[in-house]
């Protein structure tokens, strides 16, 4: 298969012989904090490790990345930010959410 078609979602196959396919790259805005309703959820991954994740970041993979680099030197452990979520390693909710909400943000506990 060429690489040339592997970034046409969606598009499989038309009969229009004037047919253009144009990119739909629409960069979503960044929402204000006060308006961002966050969730921070504790998971247990392979090994009984437990990670923190806050899902719900509606805006641009630049902010999101920030927010988790602030987040990550705020509890002095390591993580990743992408996909609208920011994972820290270990349980650091109540810290985070008391971050969160002195920033601007909406932040609740989410799940058991």
């Amino acid at each position: 298969m060429s690489n040339k078609n592997k970034n046409k979602q969606g598009v499989v196959y038309s009969t229009n012989p004037n047919f253009e396919f144009t990119e739909e790259n629409q960069a979503l805005e960044t929402i204000p904090p006060s308006k961002q309703d966050l969730r921070v959820w504790l998971e247990r991954g392979k090994g009984g490790k437990v990670s923190t994740v806050v899902k719900g970041f509606i805006g641009k993979e630049e902010d999101l990345e920030d927010l988790g680099k602030k987040m990550k030197q705020l509890c002095g452990a390591g993580g990743s930010a992408k996909e609208g979520e920011i994972i820290i390693q270990g349980d650091a909710r109540d810290k985070i959410i008391t971050y969160l909400t002195k920033v601007g943000y909406k932040a609740k506990k989410a799940g058991g």
